[in-house]
């Protein structure tokens, strides 16, 4: 039985293009699997196709499943996408498969005994409580000119999450944030609406020049952050439960540590 490998773009709209052509071949979807970037491991029987990204195979694809699935599943299945893992385009794919097939469309995310839709709510879960780790812990600094410019590492791409919580807490503010990892900055002009710059892979970029306002409070509230506790409650464990170790190196009161 011959079987047919869709390579896609490691982004929401080439996967949703994917997902698109993959029910335009009309062949069973158990022999039908969505593949992020080149496959390493070449099967036997197998039909390789690349498929780049389609603007409106993507909005036709986003339109269907929140029409049949709801916001909230569309929303999990976005958050799924963000998420680094290399199976995550086969979870989607076969979780929207399995939604289209059931009578009660509206209840997918909750059928969690399906492997795949156990799968994307996995990946959902984890893309949401980084999210949720950055609008918490994501720390602002001026720069020279006066724009407010953040740094964030994040295990998934993320940045489209927080965005719209900071644009609509800082409207006013000229404010950058930085996906160091994945080279993205996420612009928001004063007044104005936030969109995305992608930088070159592996470029590094100029390192950002702090205001001389920004360093001296920098250096304020790191000494009270360090001074102000009480060392005979000082809680190590507790703190690094709940405040994972791997967001401390973009914190203002822990840059002196790295």
């Amino acid at each position: 039985m011959e079987e047919y490998y869709l390579i896609c773009e490691d982004s929401l709209e080439g996967i949703f293009t994917g997902i698109y052509d993959a029910y335009l071949l009309k062949k069973p979807h158990e022999q039908i699997h969505i593949c992020i970037g080149e496959e390493r491991n070449l099967r036997l029987f197998a039909v390789y196709e690349r498929h780049e990204p389609d603007e409106q195979k993507t909005v036709k694809v986003a339109r269907t499943i929140t029409r049949d699935f709801g916001s909230e599943a569309y929303l999990s299945i976005c958050r799924a996408l963000a998420s680094p893992e290399a199976d995550k385009g086969e979870a989607v794919y076969k979780t929207i498969v399995t939604g289209l097939g059931m009578k009660n469309k509206k209840e997918l995310m909750g059928n969690l005994a399906d492997p795949y839709v156990h799968r994307v709510f996995e990946l959902a879960r984890f893309a949401g409580n980084e999210a949720h780790y950055h609008v918490e812990f994501l720390r602002f600094r001026e720069l020279e000119n006066g724009i407010l410019y953040a740094r964030i590492g994040p295990k998934n791409n993320i940045i489209t999450f927080i965005m719209p919580h900071f644009a609509d807490r800082l409207p006013l503010e000229n404010f950058v944030i930085h996906d160091e990892i994945r080279n993205i900055y996420a612009l928001h002009p004063a007044k104005g609406d936030w969109y995305l710059v992608y930088g070159e892979d592996g470029e590094a970029g100029d390192k950002p020049c702090y205001s001389g306002g920004e360093k001296k409070y920098s250096e304020l509230f790191t000494h009270f952050f360090h001074t102000i506790a009480i060392k005979e409650r000082r809680n190590d464990g507790l703190q690094t439960n709940m405040l994972p170790l791997r967001y401390r190196r973009y914190m203002t009161e822990f840059l002196q540590e790295y």
